[in-house]
């Protein structure tokens, strides 16, 4: 039982983590996922393979699913995070890692609600991570050691880029790619939204807008890649993308993202002070 992993509500994010570690090879017997609806539990039990068990039929599954595990794998919304916290404090192993994937709630606010001492490491995951092409950022407690984090980071590596922060840094990830992904879909929004006021069929713009992105990001994504260098080989001197980009400049596209991205940053520490 000394590599057995246990995910403490399973929805998307923790599912997404959870299936990229089995695909890496992780032995399925190791793992044991907790949800609320019995329907769900069994659903990743077909799917996986792995023990899962429902809040909903039994008070205790929570309980259940840390007793021995390595790592537990903290899913649940940010509201009842210090409760499920408090609720499994007693089941723990005192070397267990428990890792955080929820937005906004403090390493302090996690500890508090754990066992003196419990190794605890904070994550920022984003939903790319589903498809094994996430970025999550990772930062270490107070009582987390280097091979604490360097095992989380080895576990997080299965669904994508992982980096490691400062805590006081885990809002800026958030603001970029925790949110990062919604910008993007924004983007390509407006961009099918654009095709139509130009006369193109709400389905076909939709449809190009839609694949220009998921193009433009597989350029981004070759070795060495540079936006800018991109985006200045396509705009030629004089020509139409040039046009383009001179009104979003003249518009300030940059300064609205920036602000965005504060706004976001800012909410993220409204929140903590919130759950406090």
């Amino acid at each position: 039982m000394t590599n057995h992993i246990a995910f403490l509500g399973t929805g998307s994010m923790n599912e997404a983590i959870m299936a990229g570690l089995l695909a890496a090879g992780f032995p399925k017997s190791d793992v044991t996922a907790t949800v609320r609806r019995g329907e769900r539990a069994a659903e990743l039990a077909q799917r996986y393979g792995v023990t899962a068990m429902a809040t909903a039929e039994d008070d205790d599954v929570n309980a259940q699913a840390v007793r021995g595990a390595s790592v537990v794998v903290l899913g649940v919304k940010p509201v009842g995070i210090a409760d499920v916290a408090r609720e499994i404090a007693s089941a723990l192993r005192p070397d267990a890692i428990v890792v955080s994937v929820a937005a906004a709630v403090s390493i302090a606010q996690l500890e508090k609600a754990l066992p003196a001492g419990q190794p605890v490491v904070r994550t920022m995951p984003n939903t790319p991570a589903r498809l094994g092409h996430g970025v999550v950022s990772v930062s270490g407690g107070t009582n987390a050691s280097r091979d604490h984090v360097e095992r989380v980071v080895k576990l997080f590596k299965s669904v994508g880029l992982v980096v490691e922060v400062p805590e006081d840094q885990v809002e800026a990830v958030g603001a970029l790619s925790g949110s990062g992904p919604a910008y993007v879909f924004y983007l390509a929004e407006a961009m099918a939204k654009a095709g139509e006021s130009l006369g193109l069929d709400p389905y076909l713009a939709l449809k190009l807008a839609r694949e220009t992105v998921v193009g433009a990001a597989h350029m981004l994504a070759e070795p060495g890649a540079d936006p800018v260098a991109l985006r200045r080989a396509v705009t030629s001197p004089k020509g139409t993308t040039e046009r383009a980009i001179a009104v979003f400049e003249e518009r300030g596209l940059p300064a609205i993202i920036a602000d965005g991205a504060r706004a976001a940053a800012e909410r993220s520490r409204e929140i903590t002070r919130e759950l406090d």
